[in-house]
């Protein structure tokens, strides 16, 4: 098993070695495409980003039990909120990268999280505010209905198009009030859906690393 960092592939056109690292939230419910646009990121950004791996698949892919009970949920969503953070402040504090993209973000789970959002900050022992400022932007991928292709591909994804969509609209209203929020809707031409993405995140990269971007869906 590779437990390398998950980094992107163009050679960088600066020597920096170190880096002021921000992150990007790349985020949606269930099938709204995120995994297939962090790949493409891999293929086209540079070195000096890296890609975070989503800390639920993480957690239930490593074994951890997935249960229908309250408790359970409660448990799951607590472990995926601490690997999240871990991760993050793994990536900002190595300052080998300009940019870390995450896979969801920690306020993700409280999409998932099965009381009401008191308990949520309590349990976490955090509030909006300081969850809202650790993120550069938060890109939202809008999950498709079943008629527009949402579909089972992913091993680990349990819940039917209609479940899905009740949380694609849990995490807009987790992460609306970010100030760099950005939606890009549902559409049958998923290049397009996923270059939206990529053009976001490419106003956000260094001058550096924007002179290395190449762009294969232009």
């Amino acid at each position: 098993m590779n437990n390398e960092p998950s980094l992107c592939e163009k050679k960088c056109n600066c020597d920096e070695k170190f880096h002021d690292t921000r992150l990007i939230v790349v985020t949606g419910g269930p099938g709204a495409g995120k995994t297939a646009v962090l790949e493409m990121a891999k293929k086209v950004l540079c070195e000096h980003i890296a890609v975070l791996p989503e800390a639920a698949s993480v957690v239930f892919g490593g074994g951890f039990w997935r249960l229908p009970s309250t408790s359970a949920k409660k448990a799951a969503q607590r472990a995926i909120y601490h690997v999240q953070n871990e991760l993050e402040f793994l990536t900002l504090n190595e300052k080998k990268w300009a940019m870390g993209l995450c896979d969801r973000g920690t306020l993700d789970g409280f999409a998932y999280w099965p009381e009401d959002e008191a308990q949520f900050w309590q349990e976490m022992k955090t509030t909006e505010a300081q969850e809202l400022k650790r993120y550069l932007a938060v890109i939202h991928l809008r999950t498709p209905s079943e008629k527009s292709g949402y579909n089972h591909q992913n091993p680990l994804r349990i819940e039917t198009a209609h479940q899905a969509l009740q949380i694609d609209q849990k995490i807009s209203n987790a992460w609306k009030n970010h100030p760099h929020y950005h939606v890009i809707e549902s559409t049958d031409n998923f290049l397009a859906k996923a270059g939206k993405a990529m053009d976001i995140i490419s106003k956000y990269l260094p001058e550096c690393c924007q002179k290395s971007l190449r762009i294969p869906y232009e």
